[in-house]
């Protein structure tokens, strides 16, 4: 059944001041001596984060990932024969510093060695100069030999060992050009496939086709648990179910492979090369992030394309922007770059925090979002192809893949700044919830990039072992729109009820919500709860109560709130872990919402962020609590740490946000 809200639902927001109200225009800095410490935190909090924007009007953190990103860029520079030494020895630094005392690496900050970013990291140092005798690696190949050697390790890392004759093409599942050809309506289509997934599928087709082999630089029999016999026959899945079926499928292709139609091949290969080119952003990158440019790099390169050629020219200097350079010589590769994200999150911390709405920094800040604005069609438009373009981007050039998540985000920010030219960005604000609204999945929910982008078929898939591959409505985007919504003072309106309706309905048994985007009941439920009191719910209202209860109910003893990543492998971890300062501000921001402020909960969550605030006005955070694919792929956004308190504070400091927006004035 369908959870629906109550009759007090649908209450609009009141307006804001209008412009010329200037009494209560001070800054958080400019008020007063401080009445408590809170407010001191906050006060000091304002100060780092303003210092740390970049004069054109943005915002970045470093976005940490795992050392995957580090070895699969000295690969890809191996593979195309341009690894110098200053990288490989400044990454090697970087990779180097993050083993585990059992020789192995992580996938987070804190979690349990992992196999396949063992491996990997393992070949980089190797490509770093280091000796397969030396103790550190001694103990990382021991560890891989226990955990059942290259064979047990995932597909994508094979996939890298092959392309140097360390695995078998033979043992990888196969993927056909032709691919490419199928129709929308068709089951396992690219577009079935999340736009992260479909990005890395087609270059990958080319690279699974053509099956390259360069002449590895050292050999890895270390790193099986029988060097005799490296590459261990395929296991077979039980005749029934969909993985059975998937693996017949599976041989079946490696025997098209052999008898492909030259014609056919020849041209399906010319189509995914065009598709490849063809979303190629302005920065040369493709979507934005890591993994589908490298993929698109050695599949051009496969293709012809030289090193010269102005588009190898332009994505490999996208992907050296990926670097960051460190003060200790190390190299640090980003997956991705977050501006977009991390400047509407700032904004919204400071205005929040106080800072008037025309202070000049968040002015710039507005004013490089609007410029951000993506204008034209992408991907998205083939479900949606009436619908005018006017979302933003997670990243500095994304134009193919707007997501919805930033959009809301985005809109709640511009509402907080009064920028000198207000009809300007009074049309790019209509034009973001157009498109938002036009972005609604059929049952209410939206997703990060696509609509309706539901099909179970793509994670059956035997190439597919490793993180979400499609782009399914979630809690927490949902909840964004919902609050985005709500400060347009539109949740009255049918599109925002459905999302209301869908977020009760995804409400779990204990009062939390999950969290697909960052780690993960505790992320949730911080972005449901102040989405569905901001749409009209009563802090009464029992799905409220059941929140703020199973709230109170993983507090931590220290006052703070933490979530361990393994929460989404094992039900034992849900709502644990260290305190952190974003997830400790998630959890408050929920409490605020829900009209908590003078609780005891409250009190020592805001006790707990005073406490561990650092003299420079920052918290430290080495916990990863973003996602990319939830357990899989875990990200440690820098600016978290800063934004999301700041946020809390400054809503326990000043209240809740909606009478302070730009609405109207």
């Amino acid at each position: 059944m369908t959870a629906t809200t109550d009759g007090t639902a649908g209450a609009l927001p009141p307006r804001a001041p209008e412009a010329s109200d200037t009494s209560e225009k001070r800054t958080a800095t400019e008020a007063g001596p401080p009445a408590d410490p809170a407010r001191r935190a906050t006060e000091r909090a304002v100060t780092y984060l303003l210092a740390q924007q970049d004069p054109d009007g943005w915002w970045k953190g470093d976005l940490e990932t795992n050392v995957t990103m580090d070895a699969e860029d000295l690969l890809l520079r191996q593979f195309l024969g341009i690894l110098d030494e200053r990288t490989a020895h400044a990454a090697g630094l970087f990779v180097r510093g993050r083993q585990r005392p059992d020789g192995s690496w992580a996938s987070f900050h804190g979690g349990p060695g992992d196999l396949s970013v063992t491996i990997e990291a393992y070949v980089a140092l190797r490509l770093a100069g280091d000796r397969p005798e030396e103790p550190h690696l001694q103990r990382a190949a021991a560890f891989v030999r226990a955990q059942g050697g290259i064979a047990a390790s995932r597909v994508f890392t094979r996939i890298w060992l092959a392309l140097f004759g360390w695995w078998k093409w033979d043992d990888l599942p196969q993927l056909p050009p032709e691919l490419v050809f199928l129709p929308r309506w068709f089951p396992l289509n690219i577009y079935d496939f999340g736009c992260w997934a479909r990005q890395t599928i087609v270059p990958l087709t080319v690279v699974s086709t053509l099956r390259p082999v360069r002449p590895a630089p050292f050999a890895l029999d270390e790193l099986h648990t029988d060097p005799r016999v490296p590459n261990p026959p395929r296991s077979r899945a039980r005749a029934g179910g969909w993985d059975g079926l998937f693996q017949r499928v599976d041989r079946a292709l490696h025997a098209y492979h052999r008898v492909a139609v030259p014609w056919l091949r020849r041209s399906a290969m010319r189509s995914a090369a065009r598709w490849i080119v063809e979303r190629q952003e302005n920065d040369g990158c493709w979507g934005g992030i890591q993994p589908p440019a490298v993929y698109s790099v050695i599949a051009l390169s496969l293709l012809g394309y030289d090193l010269d050629h102005p588009v190898m020219r332009a994505g490999i200097a996208s992907l050296d922007r990926f670097a960051t350079w460190r003060a200790d010589g190390s190299r640090m590769v980003e997956a991705c770059q977050s501006p977009v994200w991390d400047t509407c999150l700032a904004a919204v911390a400071l205005a929040d925090a106080g800072l008037d709405p025309e202070h000049p920094q968040l002015v710039r800040a507005a004013e490089w979002m609007l410029e951000e604005q993506v204008r034209r069609p992408g991907d998205w438009s083939l479900s949606r192809p009436r619908l005018a373009p006017g979302g933003w981007a997670f990243e500095f050039h994304n134009d193919n893949y707007p997501d919805v998540d930033d959009t809301a985000e985005v809109i709640l920010a511009l509402r907080r700044v009064r920028v000198p030219d207000r009809a300007r960005a009074e049309e790019a604000i209509a034009r973001g919830v157009d498109w938002t609204l036009g972005m609604q999945s059929k049952d209410g929910g939206w997703a990060a990039f696509d609509v309706d982008n539901t099909s179970a078929l793509p994670n059956r898939l035997p190439f597919c072992d490793f993180g979400e591959v499609i782009d399914p409505p979630s809690a927490d985007v949902t909840a964004h729109v919902v609050e985005m919504l709500a400060a347009e003072g539109r949740a009255h309106e049918p599109a925002a009820r459905r999302g209301v309706d869908w977020l009760l309905a995804a409400q779990e048994a204990s009062g939390a919500w999950f969290g697909r985007w960052g780690v993960n009941y505790v992320y949730g439920t911080g972005s449901a709860v102040p989405a569905l009191t901001a749409a009209g719910l009563p802090a009464g209202h029992p799905a409220i109560r059941r929140a703020v209860r199973w709230l109170e109910s993983v507090q931590n003893d220290d006052g703070g709130w933490g979530e361990d990543l393994r929460s989404y492998s094992d039900p034992a971890w849900i709502g644990r872990g260290e305190s952190t300062a974003s997830q400790t501000a998630w959890a408050l921001l929920a409490l605020l919402a829900a009209g908590e402020r003078e609780s005891k909960s409250v009190d020592r969550g805001v006790g707990w962020l005073t406490a561990t605030q650092r003299e420079d006005g920052t918290w430290d955070e080495p916990q990863f609590t973003g996602t990319g694919f939830p357990w899989d792929f875990s990200i440690n956004y820098h600016l978290y740490r800063h934004v999301f308190p700041l946020t809390a504070l400054g809503r326990y400091v000043h209240g809740e946000p909606f009478s302070r927006t730009t609405k109207g004035s």
